[in-house]
């Protein structure tokens, strides 16, 4: 099935979610015509009855099927809001994700304002976490660190897109801290690969797209969080904060994991589904 000519612009997003299908059809056919058309959302409602140029048809049929194929509609625009930013994305980065903004709330509630701060962001991708940090707190220094150069790349453009001059960015391999250089930190926050490697959603929907290195981590998906809990405390000065984000059924295990390190103030905090997402801890004073 395919778009009729000459179209209204209500027509064609109409006849696109009926073959999107979902709950989200409705607003991912708006935004892939919206991003053919490069034109905001409220344009949109005021020229609903407008007719769809055959280019423009065109282009929106392609980015169509290849949605009805399952690539993510974030990686076909290139855009993905978060917080109050808007991010480039692209197939070397995580697509950023509503509840991630939780870790963003739970470390702005222990960084004072005004305050010279220094943060880390372990593994940034997009750079997500440490432009949103940066952005609520202009007088903190924040290093963002990743192993993909692609996505360091992406982090870069985006802080230079949103004038965010307080965010330098450091690659780093398998070896969490060592992009960090012996340096010590107020806070640290990652968003890190915590998917069991077997998990069979790896091969279902968007995380088909997405990159492996930067979702899964071992048999039981915490080899990457075992290690920046252990290192943690070694990177962090007295009365910092360690937060990651994790499983819905990890969090029992990840407390565990801060407890043995030495963490004080051990919490799990859920999403807004009362789902465990965020575990947290401090370096005793």
């Amino acid at each position: 099935m395919s778009l009729q000519p000459e179209s209204s612009l209500r027509q064609v997003v109409a006849e696109a979610s009926a073959r999107l299908g979902g709950v989200d059809a409705r607003h991912e056919a708006e935004l892939l015509l919206l991003h053919v058309l490069d034109r905001p959302r409220s344009w949109l409602f005021a020229h609903a009855t407008d007719p769809l140029a055959v280019a423009d048809q065109a282009a929106f049929e392609a980015l169509l099927a290849r949605r009805v194929a399952g690539e993510p509609v974030a990686y076909l625009t290139g855009r993905r809001g978060f917080w109050t930013l808007d991010l480039e994305v692209d197939p070397a980065t995580l697509i950023p994700r509503p509840e991630t903004e939780l870790l963003v709330e739970l470390a702005l509630d222990r960084l004072p304002q005004g305050h010279a701060l220094q943060l880390a962001d372990l593994g940034t991708g997009s750079g997500a976490i440490a432009l949103a940090l940066a952005s609520e707190r202009p007088q903190a220094q924040v290093l963002a660190t990743d192993a993909s150069p692609g996505a360091l790349a992406v982090a870069a453009r985006n802080a230079a897109r949103h004038e965010l001059g307080n965010v330098r960015f450091a690659e780093g391999g398998h070896d969490w801290y060592g992009p960090l250089q012996g340096a010590r930190f107020d806070l640290i926050a990652s968003n890190p690969p915590y998917i069991a490697s077997d998990d069979p959603h790896l091969a279902r929907g968007d995380l088909r797209f997405e990159p492996a290195t930067a979702l899964a981590s071992g048999v039981d998906g915490l080899d990457d969080i075992r290690r920046i809990v252990d290192g943690g405390k070694a990177h962090l000065l007295p009365g910092g904060w360690l937060l990651i984000e994790h499983g819905w059924d990890q969090g029992a295990a990840i407390r565990v994991l801060f407890d043995t390190a030495g963490f004080a103030e051990v919490q799990t905090v859920q999403d807004l589904e009362q789902r465990d997402r965020i575990t947290l801890g401090r370096r005793p004073a």
